[in-house]
């Protein structure tokens, strides 16, 4: 039974998985990361159709814990049904409620630029590029980069504080700042994570299509923040 478990969701545990079935992880993963974007996409249009940023308007300190406890909760239970169906279904309904928070973005950003759209199209562009460019550097770079975990994940711990003080300090420089960095992150992130899957350190697709997904979307939220800071057109 583990044996077919294995074959099915990408697990090869116990043993070098060949460069077969790394190739054959590769490319679920991928597949997957597709299928992700449609409820995310679906999370998003209805977020901003239904108004979903005003049930966090009155305290978002509050609203930015409870978003991540969410998340979190989401994270933990895809990690626990990763080598099973249900780790697909649990997958693809945190894409919908990370979609459902993606639009509190695209909801500020159509409401306060009047070319909000051209910049979330732009968003949505450079972050493929960044994808496209971060796929063919991992099956291309020959360096063992598993040492980038530990800097990355500081890193990432670092932009959630400054995060969490602009709530307080709104100011735009900080914003900017964090931005920028987080862009930086979490193409790295994602380099690192593709990096993973083909060396066959990550040998579960659910897994790989999780980590993969937050790095994407990550990278297109402070894309967007950028563009609006620097090519947004206010109202």
């Amino acid at each position: 039974m583990n044996d077919h478990l294995q074959a099915a969701y990408g697990g090869y545990i116990g043993s070098v998985p060949s460069a077969e079935q790394r190739n054959r992880v590769l490319r679920n993963t991928y597949w997957l990361l597709a299928l992700s974007m449609v409820p995310t996409v679906l999370g998003a249009w209805l977020g901003v159709t239904m108004n979903f940023g005003a049930l966090l308007v009155g305290s978002p300190l509050l609203g930015f814990i409870a978003v991540l406890a969410v998340a979190f909760g989401f994270i933990f239970a895809i990690k626990h049904t990763q080598n099973s169906a249900l780790g697909v279904v649990v997958l693809l309904g945190f894409t919908f409620f990370m979609g459902l928070i993606l639009s509190l973005t695209i909801g500020r950003v159509l409401g306060s630029y009047r070319n909000g759209a051209q910049l979330i199209v732009l968003a949505f562009g450079g972050t493929g590029l960044v994808f496209f460019g971060m796929a063919t550097l991992a099956t291309t770079i020959k360096r063992d980069i598993a040492s980038w975990g530990k800097w990355l994940f500081v890193g990432v711990i670092g932009l959630i504080i400054a995060s969490l003080a602009n709530i307080y300090f709104q100011m735009t420089a900080l914003s900017m700042v964090v931005s920028t960095l987080a862009v930086v992150i979490f193409s790295a992130y994602m380099l690192y994570d593709m990096k993973r899957v083909i060396d066959g350190g990550e040998t579960n697709y659910v897994s790989a299509t999780l980590a993969i997904y937050l790095d994407v979307l990550n990278v297109f939220v402070n894309l967007l923040n950028l563009l609006g800071i620097f090519g947004g057109d206010r109202e």
